[in-house]
């Protein structure tokens, strides 16, 4: 029997942290992807692990870290609060609430099989140095990146041999996967450059060093990551372009004062403009500032799908989850596997079988 006696802080760290364990690595590790597919996952925030018929599995912007765990973070000055990334986005000087909202889904140092590390950009909720150390100790694989990202990784410790700088227009090919490097519209990372000192004048380079999307392409289909991207019409542009199947949006409940996440409607647009197959709203989930419930991208979608163009359709998930395409390109809804459909098959002689 267990002793409460010898419980201590590490031990129930070290038990129940992370809070998915080796779950969710181990269905990846155990799916088999059939010919003319793919599978995602959602890790979380825009945490996305993408495995092809070949075995490719690309993870892009995994979060291992947290943000706000003490009041003791709360800024004293204005100079201070201009190191905070809300601050900076704003000018303002008031606190947000910010920590981590949901669970770890991944253990980064149990992660078996990798063929590349890919950031979109550099904002802490989209690389981690957890995540890095794991990836970079553990298996011999590119950290993929626009030059802030690899920047980043550099400073962190990861080898110049190791580090591919993208910027768009750019092709990674790995096993059956080609990685494209495409336009963000993340206008929210131009705003929050590195504090440096003064907030004017605090936009170096350009978008393209600072954030990029991607097209992961496969002969079984595509899938459009997005990261922080607000919409823009320049989104036509790729969809134009090239065949997107499945696309994800940072959707959110923008705060008063703040816009820095795609509302429900900008998300029924930038899936017209991509015209994709599926569009799938993420980042509503992992900060209390930006809270939102994807339910309102699903009702404005029945509001006005008679009318929008392409004929995509929404895709409400949950972290965790898997998506196959195209076997779950009309499904609506994810759900957790649930109920036990081998329930009485081998049934045991139990006491309480009389009662029933």
């Amino acid at each position: 029997m267990a002793d409460a006696n010898a419980i201590t802080r590490e031990k129930w760290i070290m038990d129940c942290f992370p809070e998915w364990g080796t779950w969710l690595l181990e269905e990846v590790e155990e799916t088999v992807i059939e010919p003319n597919a793919f599978a995602i996952w959602w890790l979380g925030c825009t945490g996305i692990w993408f495995k092809s018929p070949a075995g490719c599995n690309l993870v892009i912007d995994l979060f291992s870290g947290n943000a706000k765990t003490t009041r003791k973070d709360i800024p004293k000055s204005q100079a201070d609060h201009m190191t905070y990334q809300l601050g900076r986005i704003t000018g303002s000087d008031q606190f947000h609430l910010n920590p981590r909202n949901i669970p770890h889904y991944v253990d980064p140092f149990k992660i078996k099989s990798i063929d590349a590390m890919i950031a979109t950009h550099d904002h802490a909720d989209h690389m981690d140095i957890y995540s890095t150390a794991a990836i970079l100790n553990q298996h011999n694989v590119p950290f993929i990146g626009p030059k802030y990202s690899t920047d980043k990784w550099r400073g962190w410790g990861v080898p110049e041999n190791r580090l591919i700088t993208v910027k768009p227009g750019n092709v990674v090919k790995l096993k059956d996967t080609e990685i494209i490097a495409l336009d963000s519209f993340d206008r929210t990372a131009l705003v929050t450059a590195p504090p440096n000192g003064s907030i004017v004048g605090r936009f170096p380079g350009d978008m393209d060093e600072r954030a990029v999307n991607y097209l992961i392409r496969t002969p079984s289909g595509s899938f459009y990551h997005s990261g922080d991207s607000h919409f823009s019409n320049y989104a036509l542009k790729h969809g134009k372009t090239y065949q997107i199947d499945v696309a994800i949006a940072a959707y959110g409940e923008n705060p008063i004062g703040l816009t820095d996440k795609q509302t429900a409607s900008d998300v029924l647009r930038f899936a017209e403009n991509l015209r994709c197959k599926v569009i799938i709203p993420v980042h509503y989930d992992i900060w209390p500032t930006f809270l939102a419930d994807p339910i309102e991208v699903e009702t404005l979608y029945e509001m006005k799908k008679n009318r929008l163009q392409y004929g995509f359709k929404t895709y409400i998930w949950q972290p965790g989850g898997k998506f196959v395409y195209p076997a779950d390109k009309d499904m609506r809804r994810y759900m957790y596997p649930r109920g036990f459909t081998d329930a009485f098959e081998n049934e045991p002689n139990i006491p309480f079988k009389s009662f029933l």
